[in-house]
């Protein structure tokens, strides 16, 4: 596989700007606030514990001008409070219209002007590419684009080098847990990914960790559901498109053109189950009960446990699916909603490089956007 263009990445996993743009958004010295406005979009529980996180002292000199769901939004370019933002929308008259907000990210004579993107909507993602192309930051929590068609992918990287903008995507993988800015630090250092392996996802992380035959696993599906952990379609889960897509973002960053059609994946949704709705399909989920059984019987008759793993190989196949792991590998070890990330390169080669910690979570995922949007600000004195 090809190596993408070199490039240099903030610590917590936003694009670092050229000088150009540094020059058109100085940065604030430690301790004054910053010049920054922002719109957020979306305002479910990832959007909504950033408004949280947008209240706190943390935050200080990040001015919240617009916030948007998917139908209405409200704008104002001399600020909105944060705690009452997503209130304002219950009784917004404005249907949705970027340009709006937009407008008052300009209005609000701020230096750096970002859109936060804490929506799954690939209908906005797909506009990504166009606010940088604009000039304005991105801060992102939205995989569709990153981990979506190799053009795609590209087309981004070149409209934030024409715009001169940021984008922050350490949202995007493990919830903000520092491995897209490792795999970038790693070959900035000259080293090289050899393989890759891990659990990408929480949901399917919570699931197996529980499978131990005690009970079927659809019930283990709608108690995920129950808690939050799936989305609302557990089949968005389930299906292995997520965890293709965070792979496809990591292998990009540690410098690999991989397109999205590179990558194996296997559905624990049955055929007869895909096109259903989603009440048919909660109803129908002990159908592929006896499969998963008979898969895990298998694997603890070999002393192993099944989980749900992601790879590259070193021959560059990658893959994502069930695999029977023994006790010894990391991945058996999980807990909970826990992400795992192997990294084995060309220096850590005779043990792996291993990240692991909460990898779902809205507080969790809240403070990786926040963290770019203040990497992108000034404010962070790692930067």
């Amino acid at each position: 596989m090809s190596a993408l263009p070199k490039h240099a990445v903030v610590p917590d996993g936003a694009v670092q700007p050229t000088a150009a743009a540094r020059a058109r958004h100085p940065a604030s010295s430690a301790g004054e606030g910053c010049d920054t406005a922002l719109v957020l979009l979306g305002t479910g529980v990832v959007g909504s514990a950033l408004l949280r996180l947008l209240a706190t002292p943390a935050a200080a000199g990040l001015h919240l001008v617009g916030v948007a769901n998917s139908r209405v939004q409200h704008a104002n370019a001399r600020g909105l409070v944060p705690l009452q933002a997503a209130r304002l929308l219950e009784g917004a008259p404005r249907a949705r219209d970027d340009g709006e907000l937009l407008a008052a990210l300009a209005a609000s004579g701020a230096a750096r002007r970002i859109v936060v993107d804490a929506t799954a909507s690939d209908a906005v993602a797909a506009r990504h590419a166009g606010w940088l192309a604009r000039g304005l930051d991105d801060v992102s929590a939205n995989k569709a684009v990153l981990g979506g068609s190799y053009a795609g992918f590209r087309d981004l990287r070149r409209a934030g080098a024409a715009g001169n903008a940021v984008y922050g995507d350490a949202a995007t993988v493990g919830a903000g847990l520092p491995v897209l800015s490792t795999l970038r630090r790693l070959r900035d250092c000259g080293d090289r990914l050899v393989a890759l392996e891990g659990v990408f996802s929480g949901t399917l992380s919570w699931l197996f960790n529980h499978y131990d035959g005690s009970r079927p696993f659809s019930h283990l599906v709608r108690e995920a559901r129950a808690l939050g952990y799936t989305e609302p379609d557990p089949r968005i889960d389930l299906a292995g498109t997520d965890v293709a897509r965070k792979l496809l973002i990591l292998a990009r960053s540690a410098g690999h053109a991989i397109d999205a059609d590179e990558v194996a994946i296997e559905s624990l949704v049955p055929d007869a189950l895909r096109e259903v709705d989603v009440a048919t399909f909660l109803i129908r989920l002990g159908e592929f009960d006896g499969v998963l059984e008979a898969c895990r019987t298998r694997a603890a008759a070999a002393g192993r446990v099944l989980r749900y793993l992601a790879c590259i190989c070193d021959d560059g196949s990658a893959r994502v699916g069930l695999a029977a792991v023994e006790p010894t590998h990391p991945a058996a070890r999980l807990a909970g909603t826990d992400n795992l990330f192997a990294l084995t390169t060309s220096r850590y080669r005779a043990q792996p490089l291993v990240i692991s910690g909460p990898g779902a979570g809205p507080e969790v995922t809240a403070q990786a956007l926040l963290g770019d949007l203040l990497a992108i600000s000034g404010r962070n004195a790692h930067v």
